[in-house]
């Protein structure tokens, strides 16, 4: 993982290095007034420090072997470290600056004159704001100097050897993208763009070449074509001699390829658009290539072809199989989604990753966004209950759950480093808002302990998350965290990866040789941990591996942490002490393996000197590099570190072409170094040599020695110390107390390590104590601390659960279920395992190892099964119960109900399922008026309504995840009529019996039958009924205007009713279904009902009085049977209840509802098209 200060870049600022390849990104939001114009952060542009919410793994900030460059805005000046490939740079519109912010800074500050400022000259230095005691507190009149220990600044200035060339012809480009490949080559790379912020894209586009070091450079434009445009640059980080060009994908989308560091190209079209490209890590030709569309590509000929490897792949989450992990070189892991938005972690190789070729190495899904391979590890995150749980796999064996102290319940987490083989992530737990905790894992990276409590956290403009952890430079072990104490932000170190922290003493003096009283723990030294490849930023630390004593870093000088009065101080002691070089921001690059040290002042206002430093920090001389005042947009060193060239980018004004100035500093040097210019330095902790388990002394410079180093000259001496107690943390399940003992956490019972051995076996009994993982300490307290082998007790099952895999409840009908059995306690080797399954099965084991990987089970019926598992050895016996609910998925609801009713009658309202068996459900009814549902376990309710007019009634059924919902309308009326309706037998020729064509045929129906009588529309409503042949119900219905007035009588429905036959039987009613086919309408039979409540709740009166209106309806339906010739008449309810038998039935029943046809249930769009019987119905 790297380094991991600023842990985290954004989509709008993130600082990252092509490895290898050298790519510096930068990008900075706000630069275009409102919002950012920065462009959409492409995956796999190096921090893999991703923006997601709280909650989801995330990988720390290691830079991939690839980067997508992008456009940057921010400071006016900023510098490149020796070693870092390329930069990206860029200048403000309308400011006579340049500006550029490393992105994985969290704060930014800029050193400018302005009102109230006066601009002091370079390099001169202030007053002493006062000698601190107690805290930081002013004490007047202790002044005391000591010359001895004051920075020496030499103001007498010196020239640099230099050269100064302008790209003529780009005065207009804003950005720039420069590359050097170094190590003994002499060609450097640029392309310089215009930007344009309104379009939102790049118009023209410049590339030069340099063979010379910088001193000259060479335009390409011919080269590419002039009219291409491009857009990003990429360099092979195994071959620098193979450039890769992208085209502006607006205009075309092509590669250019060169394979002579960028001599001649051939350009090469390609059909789709890439967003990010990432190079295998030991084989030059083989690229993987990420869309725009959310493809992943594949070339093994250094993108001349390409091949689809798979759709919906995760941005940012594709991986390259890393060395010594994997068999296959060519092995590539991704996360994909699948068509129903779910995750998967898949592997296949590169040039054969078919569907059948495709492994999935983690059971099941995994949550989006959530896969890290990093190293020997692989991670995933899996949410259940609410909860995020995560997963990894060493050396990509079998996933295991990660073990974190047992309520530290993480609501998010980070993977900051998986160096030498032990996994550093920092923890969000439960009760933490802008602090994480720092944990350490054992090799296999499952069980964490705690190194280091509540450290600072902050987010970014983008919402990503920054830690303030910084791990030094070429000492492993080292790391600088900022904690937060009592709202209180302090620096801590430490030499043993989290074993011990302290505070850091801050120095002795300031600037001038003035002493500074600062007493521990009080008040010390306090860092700006806040990492970019880029240093010159506010907040910067920096460090190297080929100068490993040395550090450098702002920061102030107080109780806590102060983002006022930053100061730059220097570290030649790896920490120990400290010494106070600048009262302001500078930028410092180390150069010649950090032999010099070259600092360039923080400032929007042009320069043309600089500070260089031969000892460590302790005197600075001051050169000047150029003769005309620059603008500084951006330094970069020689990769490697090993020559003493420097290219300083920047521009005389706002309108000049950019400035390209070569400054040469091997004329400072008369010789090279010898054996006797160096001498040993041992590395220490306050005094104590041993660090790490073992003694290292390096080879550094005598500091009045003026010599250049060439290649690195920190070779190092190792010796082994003997072991202490202090070369041991503590093991999982352990808390240190106060007097440094680790002793068992509340919540852990030692013997549980003891739980998956048999008797007979050895299991491996912890001390409490574990060797810090790469400490080479020997002997000593080794043997007493080290877990010992110790046979395996016997015990009794104790502690027994059954669980699903996934910690859900429910399964799937004729799906896979896998079953955890769960021991706390007990002989797995000697047990008998015996599971029933709750539907007839039932399966036994022999020991629990045959087991791990769970016990799958498919159920055929849905239901609540009552699985039980019973263990039993020699010593006693356990058993555990779980109640599983297993269902199908609920694909429809219908709602059957009448179209009409009357007022004051029972409706019954029945919601039928498709398929008719999915398990326990849930029903939510509303009706009518009602604010409040009606929740029931059946599938049927009854209702009535008081008043006349349209009702809605709305059901929803929950099924597990899944509510499906249902609504139809009922009018409710005192009184109506239907008639049945028949058609001439030529229709059911055209009846395809589906709900659409029913209520287009109701339509015309209804039309028809205004046509032919003159009827109102309003009185009239026709439902086709589904089956053949085919049948619709003609309701009449009253009808009064919006005043309330002219409400019809039952003389008035009598009379429509009477037109209405009259009109089918003379066959007036007809319609033309198509061309040449014509459809006759009959009256079937006419039904009504009485006028009366027939429920038997009524006194003798009113029984007398039913029975007189029963026979004056008899002799109703006598005159109408007999007379008329109409159907007879029946009351509406009885053959409604017939038509529901024959159509639907309660869900209630599971035994009727198999046999309900598909094409009989209806959706929420049927409300007045299907399932009318005629009849009168009233009070």
């Amino acid at each position: 993982m790297g380094k991991v200060g600023a842990a985290g870049g954004s989509p709008a600022r993130l600082s990252a290095l092509l490895a290898g390849a050298g790519l510096l990104v930068l990008c900075v939001p706000g630069a275009c007034g409102g919002g950012s114009c920065c462009p959409q952060l492409p995956p796999g542009s190096a921090p893999r420090w991703a923006p997601t919410p709280g909650g989801f793994l995330r990988p720390g900030p290691r830079g991939r072997a690839a980067a997508t460059p992008l456009p940057l805005l921010g400071r006016p000046l900023f510098a490149v470290a020796p070693g870092d490939r390329a930069l990206s740079l860029e200048r403000a519109p309308g400011t006579g600056a340049s500006e550029a912010v490393a992105p994985r800074s969290g704060r930014r500050r800029r050193s400018e004159a302005g009102p109230g400022k006066a601009e002091r000259g370079e390099g001169a230095s202030r007053s002493p704001r006062g000698v601190l005691r107690d805290g930081g507190q002013q004490e007047p009149g202790t002044l005391e100097r000591d010359p001895d220990k004051a920075t020496r600044f030499r103001m007498e200035e010196l020239r640099l050897t230099s050269t100064t060339f302008a790209l003529t012809g780009d005065s207009a480009h804003n950005q720039a993208m420069v590359h050097w490949s170094g190590h003994n080559s002499s060609v450097i790379l640029i392309l310089t763009k215009l930007y344009d912020y309104n379009l939102g894209s790049i118009t023209e586009s410049s590339l030069w070449r340099s063979t010379d070091y910088g001193t000259t450079y060479e335009k390409l434009n011919d080269k590419v074509g002039l009219k291409t445009i491009l857009s990003y640059l990429y360099v092979c980080p195994t071959n620098k001699r193979k450039i890769m060009l992208l085209t502006d994908p607006e205009i075309e989308s092509s590669l250019l390829i060169s394979s002579d560091e960028g001599a001649t190209y051939q350009k090469y079209r390609l059909n789709f658009y890439i967003q990010s490209l990432l190079f295998h890590p030991k084989q030059e030709d083989w690229i993987l290539a990420y869309s725009q569309d959310q493809k992943l590509y594949s070339s093994a000929e250094f993108g001349r072809r390409w091949q689809l490897i798979q759709e919906g792949v995760v941005p940012n989450r594709f991986y390259w199989s890393v060395m010594g992990s994997n068999k296959e070189p060519d092995l590539v892991h991704l996360e994909a989604r699948t068509v129903d938005g779910h995750s998967q972690y898949l592997t296949c190789r590169m040039q054969n990753c078919t569907e059948a070729n495709r492994n999935k190495p983690f059971p099941g899904y995994i949550d989006p966004d959530s896969l890290i391979v990093q190293d020997d590890y692989v991670f995933v995150q899996l949410t259940s209950g609410g909860r995020p749980h995560y997963y990894v796999s060493y050396r990509r064996n079998a996933f295991a759950q990660m073990k974190l102290p047992k309520y530290a319940l993480p609501k998010d987490m980070h993977v900051i480093s998986t160096d030498e083989n032990q996994v550093f992530a920092a923890v969000q737990e439960w009760n933490q808002n802008d602090t994480y905790n720092l944990y350490i894992s054992d090799t296999r990276g499952v069980y964490f302990t705690l190194a280091l409590e509540n450290v600072q956290s902050s987010r970014g403009p983008e919402g990503n998350i920054m830690i303030d952890l910084y791990e030094v430079a070429g000492i492993k072990g080292m790391f600088l965290a900022n904690k937060k104490i009592d709202n209180q932000v302090k620096t801590f170190i430490t030499y043993n990866k989290g074993r011990d922290w302290r505070l850091l003493q801050a120095p002795d003096t300031d600037l001038r040789g003035d002493p500074v009283h600062c007493l521990l723990p009080y008040c010390s030294l306090h860092l700006h941990l806040k990492v970019s490849e880029n240093p010159y930023t506010s907040g910067i630390i920096a460090s190297r591996d080929t100068a490993p004593s040395i550090i450098v870093a702002s920061g102030n000088i107080g109780s806590e942490l102060s983002d006022s009065d930053i100061s730059m101080f220097v570290s030649s002691d790896a920490g120990n002490t400290w010494r106070q070089i600048f009262e302001e921001e500078h930028s410092v690059l180390y150069l010649d393996q950090g032999g010099v040290l070259v600092a360039m002042k923080h400032t929007s206002l042009p320069i043309r000197h600089l500070w260089l430093s031969f000892d460590e920090g302790r005197s600075w001389s001051k050169y000047s590099f150029t003769s005309i005042p620059l603008f500084v947009d951006g330094v970069l060193g020689e990769p490697g570190e090993e020559t003493l060239i420097m290219t300083v980018f920047g521009h005389f004004s706002h309108r000049s072409e950019w400035q390209l100035v070569k400054v040469d500093y091997k004329s400072i040097f008369d010789r090279r170094c010898a054996e006797e210019d160096y001498r040993p330095w041992q590395l220490h902790s306050q005094g104590e040599a041993c660090i790490m388990g073992a003694k290292r002394i390096y080879k550094k410079r005598k500091s009045e020695r003026k010599c250049m180093q060439g290649k690195y000259a920190g070779a190092m001496e190792s010796e082994p110390c003997v072991c202490t107690e202090a070369d041991f943390d503590c093991d999982y399940g352990y808390e240190r107390h106060s007097n440094g003992q680790c002793l068992p956490a509340f919540w852990f019972n030692p013997s549980s390590l003891s739980k998956d051995c048999s008797l007979g076996q050895s299991y491996l009994n912890s001390t409490g104590y574990r060797k810090v993982v790469s400490n080479n300490c020997t002997d000593g307290v080794r043997e007493q601390y080290t877990a010992k082998p110790q046979k395996c007790p016997g015990k009794a099952p104790r502690g027994l659960r059954i669980v699903t895999a996934d910690g859900k409840l429910t399964a799937e009908q004729g799906h896979n279920v896998t079953l955890m059995v769960q021991l706390e306690e007990g002989d797995v080797q000697r047990t008998l395992i015996q599971v029933d399954f709750g539907d007839g099965i039932a399966v036994s084991y022999v020991n629990l190892s045959s087991m791990e990987d769970g016990i799958k089970h498919v159920y055929h019926n849905v239901g609540i099964f009552r699985v039980t598992v019973q263990v039993d050895n020699s010593l006693g016996s356990d058993s555990a119960v779980l109640y599983l609910h297993v269902t199908c998925p609920l694909e429809h609801v219908h709602l059957s109900l009448p179209f009409v009713t009357t007022k004051n009658k029972e409706v019954n309202a029945t919601a039928v399922l498709w398929p008719s068996q999915v398990g326990t459900l849930t029903y939510v009814w509303w009706y009518g008026n009602n604010t409040e549902p009606l929740i029931t376990l059946e599938g049927s309710i009854s209702f009535k309504f008081t008043s006349e007019g349209m009702n809605t009634i709305t059901v929803q059924v929950s099924a597990g995840n899944a509510i499906l919902q249902d609504t139809k309308t009922i009018a409710v009326y005192e009184e109506f009529r239907s008639l049945r309706l028949s058609f001439s037998p030529n229709l059911d020729d055209y009846n395809p019996d589906i709900p659409e064509w029913r209520r287009d045929i109701s339509r015309v129906i209804k039309k028809s039958l205004v046509e032919a009588t003159g009827i109102p529309s309003q009185h009239i409503l026709v439902a086709v009924l589904p089956g053949l042949p085919t049948a619709a119900e003609l309701f009449v219905l009253p009808f009064q205007d919006p005043t309330g007035e002219n409400k019809q009588s039952a003389e008035d429905l009598e009379q429509i009713s009477e037109l209405l036959i009259h009109k089918l039987n003379q066959n007036s009613v007809h319609f033309e279904l198509k061309p040449g086919v014509q459809i006759l309408v009959h009256a079937a039979h006419l039904t009504a009902a009485p006028l009366v409540d027939l429920t038997p709740t009524h006194s003798g009166s009113a029984m007398l009085m039913l029975l007189s209106v029963v026979f004056v309806g008899l002799a109703v339906f006598v005159i109408y049977k007999f007379k008329r010739k109409i159907p007879g008449i029946n009351v509406y309810a009885q053959m409604q209840n017939e038509k529901e038998r024959e159509m639907v039935s309660r869900v209630s029943h599971p035994e009727s509802r198999a046999h309900i046809p598909q094409t009989e249930l209806r959706r929420p769009g049927q409300l007045i098209d299907e399932k009318v019987e005629c009849q009168l119905i009233g009070e």
